[in-house]
């Protein structure tokens, strides 16, 4: 493992607002500016990133077995079981996973383990599926198998979801996978991307664009949302390309992060029926233009984001065009060091190569912190270890397992 020290890698609230003027924090007035951090607000000071683990191939997710091993699904199908110190690893066969396709932004993405894995060892992933009929078609799906990891194999594989309909695209395949508190699994599911695709978000009968809840067998969870003509399972609607997804540890309530357009990456308070407005609404652009997306940044009925970005850096959009952090993996700090991290939410940024720290007062954003970004690495996963410590999936043909200590 490789050990390296920064003097504060991340850029606070405050420092942001002293050196560019405004901007960089919490937005909730909708206006696109940032406003003053609580007096709670602090920065983190040195940070310490371990390497646990490098060379591996475009990974997308981590999950961790009861037992400390580390389980890490590459876009190109293979799935790693790392030992608890990342030293070793082992290549699991996927035994029945029929359709895959690795093309664009599609492959073996995200991984989850049962919340009962001791006594049923069931793991679910997602991954991008063609059609058995059509393979130029293809969507998200959701499988589930029993990890033997005696045998390093998935055994009795089975797919319990898939995302209808089926189209031709290889981007916005959303795919975050999260147990609630009652062991149903959301899922969260992309647009796909195309300009014909986009405004299927708004369209119950469809599964662009949407984040669906089911039970460990694929069907609807109890207690969703009644909503007229919608497809089985749906949670809420309206999104865009939902890739980060995290329950909070005092709530249990759904959290989401997507792809915004150019600018206009969102987090949202995820909730049963409500409609999080792609494309209708955004604080995005249309791409290598500054023609707003859609009818504005809000209308009635529609959700507005508890934060949002406009420019890569965090900092007030001023005119012009927009930029984009582009959101992956997030997840909620529960452990005990470092303290002002206490229920912070974390977002890791792909075009932003960054960590970021959103402070929460409730469902308020007070603070945002920048981390990590001298590091110029793109963030595919967050996920918190059993130990309390922050881990990070680095993305690209040669991506890192890092752990942050410190702060």
């Amino acid at each position: 493992m490789r050990h390296t020290s920064f003097l504060f890698l991340g850029i606070g609230l405050s420092g942001l607002l002293a050196a560019c003027g405004g901007g960089g924090g919490d937005q909730d007035s909708g206006s696109g500016g940032g406003g003053t951090p609580s007096p709670g607000f602090v920065t983190t000071g040195p940070l310490t990133v371990t390497e646990v683990a490098t060379s591996i191939p475009n990974p997308w997710s981590l999950a961790f077995l009861p037992d400390g091993r580390m389980l890490v699904t590459g876009r190109n199908g293979v799935l790693r079981l790392y030992a608890a110190n990342g030293q070793s690893f082992s290549n699991v066969a996927l035994t029945g996973l029929t359709g895959l396709t690795t093309a664009g932004q599609g492959g073996l993405l995200d991984v989850v383990v049962d919340p009962s894995f001791s006594s049923n060892r069931f793991i679910y992933f997602s991954f991008s599926e063609t059609d058995s009929g059509n393979p130029s078609l293809n969507g998200t799906a959701v499988a589930r198998a029993e990890l033997d990891t005696g045998a390093l194999a998935l055994v009795g594989f089975q797919v319990i979801y898939r995302q209808t309909p089926k189209v031709a695209s290889s981007g916005h395949f959303g795919s975050r996978l999260v147990f609630d508190r009652d062991g149903h699994l959301f899922v969260t599911l992309g647009d796909r991307q195309n300009a014909d695709q986009q405004a299927y978000a708004q369209d119950l009968t469809r599964g662009n664009g949407k984040v669906v809840r089911i039970t460990t067998s694929g069907s609807p969870a109890p207690g969703n949302p009644v909503l007229a003509g919608a497809q089985p399972g749906l949670w809420s609607y309206g999104h865009r390309n939902p890739q980060g997804a995290a329950l909070h540890p005092d709530t249990g309530q759904l959290w989401t992060s997507e792809h915004g357009p150019q600018g206009g990456d969102e987090v949202n308070l995820t909730q049963a029926g409500r409609n999080y407005g792609w494309p209708v609404i955004s604080y995005g652009q249309e791409y290598g233009t500054t023609q707003q997306v859609g009818m504005g940044t809000s209308r009635a009925g529609m959700e507005q984001p508890v934060s949002y970005w406009e420019k890569i850096d965090g900092t007030s959009w001023t005119g012009g065009q927009k930029s984009s952090i582009a959101p992956s993996g997030m997840a909620f700090f529960t452990g005990p060091e470092p303290s002002h991290w206490s229920r912070s939410l974390f977002v890791g940024a792909l075009a932003g190569t960054s960590l970021w720290r959103l402070q929460l007062d409730g469902t308020r954003v007070v603070g945002r912190e920048r981390l990590l970004a001298n590091r110029n690495e793109r963030i595919r996963d967050v996920r918190q270890g059993p130990d309390g410590r922050l881990y990070l999936l680095t993305d690209g043909a040669s991506g890192k397992l890092l752990r942050i200590t410190g702060g």
